[in-house]
């Protein structure tokens, strides 16, 4: 919207407790049904809706639909003002926004375009003066309407939106109400033959034609029904009538057909489907649709069950492409893929074979180039690894898609090598492709290639389709995109921060293990560290609250002050009390525990500063194990005066020291007390075992879990008394 503007709320009579913008005696005429079918009928279009905007939340809500049923736009009754659909952008940037079919809605709104994959043309338009914005309008066409809006419905348009607008903010200057208002939808008289059809010789005629004849409403209801078509469904006349055919008909029952219902409505062209009649006969529907509703022709097709019976041949290909469920369900697995490539996996999985694709690519751009981020059904994959790097520039129709983001679809090899001769060298031993670029929120994101086995004739609606799954295709590749960056930079950051290896000590042999937690960025504030100090080395281990970037910059600010302080030659009291007082002054609201260790393998001893740390695990070399839980200071971060007392503990040869944090001894339903000791025992059982196996038996179970809550780090020290 323009600077300065301001959108004004109408009131919505169908709610209570709703705030309204206006209120008062309501207008006295259908003012929003008049100007929609006025519109509609000055452009020849076949349906529209008018939105207005109410009280104070930034939406749009229908307030009244004409030509199809309201259920067609069920999911946009009520939409966001900033929502990627055409009303909302009408409203958003004040201009006619012109959808010129199919394939251009395929485009720029998948969404609507995988609800409702049909040929139309769509105009949305604000309804609006100088200065205040009302609401918008919709109207559609059927697909035979020319790719570009005329300039004379241009001008119908925007000059009816523009009365439309001058009657809404006189309405609200003379405090009256603008309501929602009744559907004007065409809806013929039901269960009368004669009123159906006119005359009663037209229904005697029509009864003696030898197949099933039916009538539906804009609804779906039936509102004429003869003999023949009662004596093919199974089902009397007297059940048909005011009802849909899809639930008065069991074996109709299907989302299919009412697709083809909804798909000759809305495109108002002829359409037509088999059906199998249980248990073996298959009946033809052929739908004439108009503007008032839809009459249907039902004949038994002999052709097809004839050749059901033989069952279906080697080579043949799906009779239908995407349907409205199929749609639907993988637009909801797609919203449940995480990284690339559980996006690589689902498109190879489900997507693919919905289409009838033998193999796929995944590719995006990076500095300039195309990168192959996951490939399936290629059978030499080295036909697509070799385009992994290939500039954007080069002529192939791989890089074309990304780089231009316009579809593209080959039937034959003739035909892509015509267009890109450098394919003729690389040939990948199919013979249909279509590259499909993937466009997330306005920008290129990568692009899909589809192969398949045969020739293959890319109809106008498949083309749709596969246009539309791509966009979701898009949607779902951005965010796995992103996923992995963080996860990248997440594990990248972790390795920064922790050591990445440990320093060779004097009598000490040492190994260290890190988990990272499977929520979240995958990131935590575990750390230890190994610091050959002079004279003596230390072992510290610590963790930060939380697991996110935060937690792991403080966890790298307290390793550094613990080598520092140590460094300069504090001691390990000394060395707590400085950095709990360091943490309190970076005012970062978050606590630490931390166990610090001052290394003295020569006279077999060790001395230990506690903060809020578990207990570590002492392992003599006879075997047994004793939780070293002696007394130590608070969490550091909490009190700037604390101390933090030291004990000396026994490190003489043989000896292994168990370092860790709480998430290898912290789970749901365990007390923490007998996951310790559990964890001695399985210290004191595999505490021979080289310190590498050892570590890994301690860490074990926690590799092998799916999901961590907390992040796990361990150090273990073996004083060897060799050196």
């Amino acid at each position: 919207m323009r600077p300065g503007e301001e959108v004004v709320a109408v009131s919505d009579g169908r709610r209570s407790g709703r705030p309204t913008a206006t209120v008062g005696t309501p207008v006295g005429h259908p003012l929003l049904s008049l100007a929609l079918t006025g519109m509609m009928d000055a452009v020849g279009a076949h349906s529209g809706a008018v939105y207005l905007r109410l009280g104070d939340e930034p939406v749009l809500e229908m307030a009244v639909m004409a030509g199809l049923p309201r259920a067609f736009a069920a999911p946009w009754e009520r939409v966001g003002l900033s929502a990627p659909i055409p009303v909302a952008e009408a409203v958003r940037e004040r201009r006619l926004v012109w959808v010129g079919g199919e394939v251009a809605m395929a485009r720029r709104y998948p969404r609507i375009a995988v609800a409702l994959p049909y040929p139309f043309a769509l105009a949305a338009l604000p309804v609006a003066t100088v200065s205040k914005v009302y609401g918008a309008v919709f109207v559609t066409w059927p697909g035979s309407h020319p790719p570009e809006l005329s300039d004379r419905e241009r001008r119908e348009l925007e000059s009816a939106c523009a009365r439309l607008g001058v009657r809404l903010e006189r309405a609200a200057a003379e405090n009256r109400a603008v309501r929602a208002e009744t559907d004007p939808l065409e809806a013929g008289p039901l269960g009368g033959v004669s009123g159906t059809l006119g005359t009663v010789e037209a229904a005697r005629m029509v009864a003696r034609l030898p197949y099933g004849l039916c009538s539906l409403d804009l609804r779906g209801r039936v509102g004429f029904a003869n003999a023949a078509v009662a004596e093919l469904l199974g089902v009397p006349v007297s059940g048909l009538l005011g009802t849909q055919l899809w639930a008065s008909v069991p074996w109709l029952n299907d989302p299919m057909y009412e697709e083809r219902y909804r798909a000759a409505l809305l495109s108002q062209d002829a359409t037509s489907f088999v059906a199998l009649r249980p248990p073996s006969e298959w009946l033809s529907f052929r739908l004439y649709p108009s503007t008032t509703g839809i009459s249907v022709r039902v004949s038994r097709a002999r052709a097809v069950s004839e050749a059901r019976a033989t069952g279906p041949g080697k080579g043949d290909a799906p009779t239908q492409l995407v349907s409205m469920s199929q749609a639907l369900s993988l637009a909801g697995a797609l919203t449940e893929t995480v990284s690339v490539q559980d996006v690589v996996r689902l498109v190879a999985d489900e997507i693919a074979p919905a289409v009838g694709s033998r193999a796929l690519a995944l590719l995006d751009a990076r500095a300039g180039r195309v990168h192959v981020l996951g490939h399936d059904g290629y059978p030499d994959p080295r036909v697509v690894e070799q385009f992994d790097g290939m500039p954007l520039s080069t002529p192939t129709p791989d890089a074309h898609a990304v780089a231009h983001g316009v579809p593209a679809f080959f039937d034959s090899r003739q035909r892509l090598e015509h267009l890109y001769p450098a394919r003729r060298t690389t040939r990948d031993g199919f013979a249909a492709w279509a590259y499909l670029p993937l466009i997330a929120s306005g920008r290129p994101v990568g692009a899909c290639v589809l192969a398949y086995a045969e020739p293959r004739t890319f109809s106008t609606h498949e083309r749709a389709v596969l246009t539309s799954m791509a966009g979701l295709i898009a949607q779902a590749l951005d965010r796995a995109l992103l996923y992995d960056t963080k996860h990248r930079l997440a594990h990248g950051l972790q390795a920064a921060l922790l050591p990445h290896s440990l320093p060779a000590l004097p009598g000490i042999e040492a190994t260290a293990r890190y988990l990272p937690a499977t929520r979240g960025m995958e990131i935590g504030g575990d750390f230890y560290d190994l610091v050959p100090s002079r004279p003596l080395p230390v072992a510290v281990i610590g963790d930060v609250q939380g697991h996110n970037v935060t937690a792991a910059g403080l966890m790298g600010q307290i390793r550094t002050a613990v080598r520092a302080y140590t460094t300069v030659g504090q001691e390990p009291a000394e060395v707590m009390r400085s950095t709990n007082r360091l943490l309190i002054d970076l005012g970062a609201d978050l606590f630490a525990s931390c166990l610090y260790l001052r290394l003295d393998p020569e006279r077999g001893r060790a001395v230990m500063a506690r903060a809020g740390h578990p207990p570590p695990l002492l392992r003599r070399a006879d075997g047994r194990v004793r939780v070293l839980d002696l007394a130590g200071g608070p969490l550091l971060g909490i009190d700037g005066e604390a101390t933090y007392p030291t004990t000396e503990v026994d490190l003489s040869p043989g000896c292994v020291l168990a370092l860790y944090t709480d998430g290898l001894v912290e789970s749901p339903g365990v007390d923490i007390e007998d996951a310790i000791t559990e964890l001695g025992r399985r210290l004191a059982e595999a505490g021979d075992l080289p310190l590498e196996d050892l570590a890994d038996g301690l860490v074990g179970p926690f590799a092998a879990a799916e999901e961590r809550i907390d992040d796990v780090a361990l150090l273990l020290l073996r004083a060897r008394g060799d050196d």
